[in-house]
């Protein structure tokens, strides 16, 4: 049987010339979202977009969207400024228990981080009646909720949370051991104990008993950890803070830390003081860090461990909001190097996501998801002409044209990637047995 496989995909192509190398271009993967605020896989090809309303939705690896949501809580949800359902973190061991996470802001405006399960019949929904509370979070102001989830390489759940909002952390949270505002949080999601649905890790760097600090805390001393991540080879800790006033910081934590970092906020913004009334010294500056010229809020992103593109291989990509401009950040040597690769000022990107392979992709809180691919390559093979008989199984790229009237035989596969047009000739053809395909698109997919 032939199989004959033609994908016409519309690129957002914008470059401006001083954007460095590697070259970053967008593709419009789906749209007709609600504002979309993370998206996550589940060990598997689909995506699961998270709406600021409440919903999630999946998003399948074709870019169509099922009609049925997967889950809808938007009556438990708050949808309001920097409010909404934030947060969703699949289980490690969710093929066998169907359990993931959730973190959303309640109609009382505090923080829920709550399990769900999925339906007992249908993989494609879960069971909203099956909600568990872990824990609430009493929010006194309705922005910096933080809200990110993810499950570390040690198997335990990872939580960000905001200071508590207002403008400069006017309870001074962040620095607070006592309350779970302005941190990164880790609990174990297998295990219960002290009446707790959660168990408190062993190793946790505050873990006191009852009373006293708040066990949960693994790192502290943040305003905003909007979006962080871990790198999926080396398991490192990336953290994207929205600063204050003036500057956005990266955060870095190796993953042969032990927990306990003191990041800083609310005594400096970046690396520049801010309020040091009874502060110390003891803390850990970012990274890297950006002023309000070149943008106000960062949108965290991930380590790229994808296969398509090795000029992304190891850097960390991330995004301002307000400016839509889009770096790339590693270490070289002993010196972190930043790089502008793409610059969208009519887009507010909100989230990152990885795919099952590694692959990026970026949301926007007008209900867009672009797939993240770099071209550099382009400018090197402008145009291409397959004549062969036979078209021997591979992919094949082009900056501008390519064109073929060769022959893809039996048991072959063949893939055709153009930024400007794909044309075959009548004398092109791919035999039974074969798949072939052609998309005009810079991502490869």
């Amino acid at each position: 049987m032939k199989t004959i496989i033609l994908l016409l995909v519309l690129t957002l192509y914008i470059k401006f010339p001083s954007i460095s190398q590697p070259n970053l271009q967008l593709s419009l993967f789906a749209k007709n979202f609600g504002g979309v605020l993370s998206i996550k896989h589940a060990g598997d090809q689909r995506l699961f977009v998270v709406e600021q309303a409440g919903i999630i939705k999946i998003l399948n690896k074709n870019g169509t969207v099922n009609a049925t949501p997967f889950l809808n809580i938007s009556t438990q949800v708050r949808n309001s400024g920097e409010q909404g359902l934030l947060g969703l973190a699949f289980h490690p061991n969710y093929k066998q228990n169907g359990y993931f996470f959730v973190n959303y802001i309640n109609q009382s405006q505090n923080t829920v981080v709550a399990r769900y399960q999925i339906s007992a019949t249908d993989s494609s929904l879960a069971n909203p009646l099956s909600e568990v509370v872990l824990f609430t979070i009493t929010q006194p102001f309705s922005n910096h909720n933080g809200g990110d989830l993810h499950f570390g390489p040690d198997g335990y759940l990872y939580i960000s949370s905001g200071d508590g909002g207002s403008g400069g952390d006017p309870q001074n949270n962040s620095q607070n051991l006592t309350n779970l505002l302005g941190k990164i949080l880790r609990i174990d999601v297998n295990s219960t104990s002290g009446g707790l649905n959660y168990a408190i890790p062993s190793g946790n760097p505050f873990a006191d008993g009852p009373g006293g600090n708040a066990d949960e805390i693994w790192s502290y001393g943040l305003r905003n950890p909007w979006r962080f991540s871990f790198d999926k080879l080396t398991g490192d800790i990336w953290i994207g803070d929205v600063g204050q006033n003036a500057y956005e910081e990266i955060d870095f934590e190796p993953a042969n830390q032990t927990g306990g970092i003191n990041y800083g906020w609310r005594c400096y913004e970046g690396t520049h003081a801010y309020n040091t009334t009874n502060c110390n010294n003891s803390y850990t500056p970012p990274v890297f860090e950006y002023a309000h010229d070149q943008g106000c809020s960062i949108t965290g992103g991930y380590v790229y461990r994808g296969a398509n593109y090795n000029e992304l291989v190891g850097r960390y990509l991330y995004v301002d909001f307000c400016t839509g401009k889009l770096w790339t950040l590693k270490k070289v040597g002993s010196n972190w190097v930043n790089e502008l690769v793409f610059q969208n000022s009519s887009r507010n990107f909100t989230t990152f996501g990885e795919d099952l392979t590694g692959e990026l992709y970026i949301g926007t809180i007008n209900g867009e998801i672009y797939k993240i691919c770099e071209t550099s390559w382009a400018s090197s093979y402008p145009n291409l002409s397959l004549n062969d008989n036979p078209i021997l199984s591979n992919t094949y790229q082009a900056g501008q044209m390519l064109g073929s009237s060769g022959v893809v035989p039996t048991n072959s596969q063949v893939k055709f990637y153009a930024f400007g047009s794909i044309n075959l000739s009548p004398g092109f053809r791919a035999e039974n047995g074969s798949v072939f395909l052609a998309n005009v698109s810079g991502c490869i997919h």
